[in-house]
């Protein structure tokens, strides 16, 4: 419970960190398309008031993962956190339809450029490649796919940039075509961003194994006192496995003997799988000795 504390926490200030970014981003977008009369940039910002958003919504959401399980969610709130990852991969393919779409059917505009709009533009590029590098680091050094969806979302910010930068230099000297192009091909990159995060939580949402049954039954077998068994399963809650067996014991054992067979696999699987949460039932059964 307490590692749990200290992650959501953490977890907490890099979004909250990340949505003070994504807002400097936006203003800077807003005023560089107010300046230039690129509708490309001015649509990039309002893409950038989306982040500021989901970091909003994100962060609403860790406080509820963070809650102790209750009688209505007696496996915790973790799966709130999936939830999310969940949405935000759901925003990467709307994204990639709308940029895909805007592609497709943009037309050529009048634009203007300078070297401090593009100097803030390239400051604004900086910026989301830097998020996107730390938000990794974060993710993989928690374990959050939250941070990993963000860090998905931020760079797939960065490359819409990209885009519009090109975009707005080449619509400036008459080739809006190769513009088209950019982002079509963005669009398809970014398809499959959100394809890989779906990838990684759909198994939660459906109860996916999170442990080969295999292998837990084979370690748990080899516990002194274990006779067989029955059944296991297991599933993701956030981040995290839990897993439920059944197992038989010989029905001559007292129940003390039978809760130290039981703490045993217990710790056993926590130092195999890292798995915290275990339920174990204990059958007896008739042995032949």
């Amino acid at each position: 419970m307490q590692k749990h504390s200290e992650q959501d926490g953490q977890v907490q200030r890099i979004i909250i960190i990340e949505g003070l970014a994504n807002l400097g981003v936006l203003l800077t977008k807003l005023i560089v398309g107010l300046s230039t009369g690129s509708i490309a940039i001015i649509g990039d910002a309002i893409h950038s008031l989306t982040d500021v958003v989901n970091n909003i919504v994100a962060w609403i959401v860790l406080r509820i993962a963070h809650r102790p399980a209750d009688t209505k969610h007696p496996y915790g709130h973790r799966k709130f956190e999936t939830l999310a990852v969940f949405g935000l991969a759901s925003l990467l393919v709307v994204l990639a339809f709308e940029l895909a779409s805007q592609a497709i059917q943009r037309e050529t505009t009048n634009v203007v450029t300078g070297d401090w709009e593009m100097g803030l533009m390239l400051g604004v590029l900086c910026v989301n490649i830097s998020l996107a590098t730390w938000q990794r680091k974060w993710a993989k050094r928690l374990n959050s796919n939250i941070i990993h969806a963000d860090a998905s979302h931020t760079f797939a910010d960065v490359l819409t940039t990209l885009v519009v930068i090109v975009g707005w230099q080449l619509s400036a000297i008459g080739y809006a075509w190769l513009d088209q192009v950019c982002a079509v091909g963005v669009a398809a990159l970014i398809f499959f961003l959100a394809f890989k995060l779906f990838q990684r939580v759909i198994p939660a949402l459906v109860d996916e194994s999170a442990i080969d049954p295999v292998r837990l039954a084979e370690t748990t077998r080899e516990i002194a006192g274990v006779e067989k068994v029955a059944s296991v399963r297991s599933r993701w809650i956030g981040s995290d496995s839990a897993v439920d067996m059944t197992v038989l014991v010989d029905s001559r054992l007292t129940t003390l003997e039978s809760h130290v067979i039981a703490d045993a696999i217990e710790a056993a699987l926590a130092r195999e799988f890292d798995v915290r949460d275990v339920t174990i039932h204990i059958e007896p059964i008739e042995t032949g000795s």
